[in-house]
């Protein structure tokens, strides 16, 4: 495989709570800035169409990340209005269960029990996405991630907003420019995060935390993600007369790609 295993500081059980808010704020509107959502909408609107489902499953939710703006793209969609979204995640946010179980009218709730990816049979009923997430999966979890789709016989959308196509020793030699250019983005992005709280203020600008652990996650995620040839090796074996695997680059509405995709789909 060409990906590797580094590490990311959100692998971490200590990594504080509210300092992943913080940096998932700062990856949504990136996300927002390169048109991920649209991107995402799409693509999941056509399973749900095509399976007649109602309800998101997000596996390994984390901090929101960006299925609740996809949602709101989802219910602009004709046919798509009713669409609701149940976020879950191995270790459950404690603020993010506060902030989106309050409001039932947005059609999003987190699940309060712990959800691990790999026993898709505990998850609730309806299509399961992995967004930017599946990059953290060793190759054995990640297998048996894709394993229990098939054989609990789910719908399940896996996507990565970035690719990894550039050679390692490519990436090791601009890792320095790469970790200083995400910096500089940080101090830019920040006055646009909402709510801006003083944690993201004081430990973006004062006392540097947020940009120094979110320029080496960016860039560390990349030689991370599986690659189409390495899903390929991930999904051998896989795939049978009832159960089918499609991959590929994600696509903008202006022919730009966006990412790579991994769907798996009873028949």
């Amino acid at each position: 495989m060409k990906r590797i295993q580094l590490f990311e500081f959100e692998d971490f059980g200590w990594f504080p709570d509210w300092l992943r808010v913080c940096m998932t704020h700062l990856i949504v509107i990136l996300q927002r800035m390169i048109g991920v959502p649209e991107v995402l909408a799409r693509l999941i609107a056509d399973i749900l169409k095509k399976k007649n489902l109602s309800t998101i499953v997000d596996l390994g939710s984390g901090s929101g990340g960006a299925m609740p703006e996809v949602l709101e793209v989802l219910h602009k969609i004709e046919g798509l209005g009713h669409v609701t979204l149940t976020m879950t995640d191995l270790y459950p946010s404690g603020e993010m269960l506060k902030k989106f179980n309050e409001n039932a009218i947005d059609k999003i709730n987190y699940l309060e029990t712990s959800l691990d990816a790999t026993n898709i049979a505990k998850a609730p009923i309806g299509l399961k996405t992995m967004v930017n997430s599946f990059h953290h999966m060793p190759p054995k979890k990640a297998r048996a991630i894709l394993e229990s789709a098939q054989r609990n016989n789910q719908p399940i959308l896996i996507y990565e907003m970035g690719e990894n196509n550039i050679p390692l020793l490519i990436w090791w030699l601009l890792l320095p420019l790469s970790l200083i250019i995400l910096i500089i983005m940080v101090l830019f992005m920040t006055p646009f995060v909402k709510p801006l709280t003083w944690r993201q203020i004081v430990f973006t600008y004062l006392i540097p935390i947020i940009p120094i652990c979110y320029a080496w996650d960016g860039q560390a995620s990349l030689p991370r993600i599986y690659t189409l040839n390495d899903l390929d090796q991930l999904l051998d074996g896989l795939g049978s007369g009832k159960y089918i695997w499609e991959k590929g680059q994600a696509i903008k509405k202006n022919g730009k790609k966006q990412g790579t995709y991994l769907i798996g789909l009873p028949l």
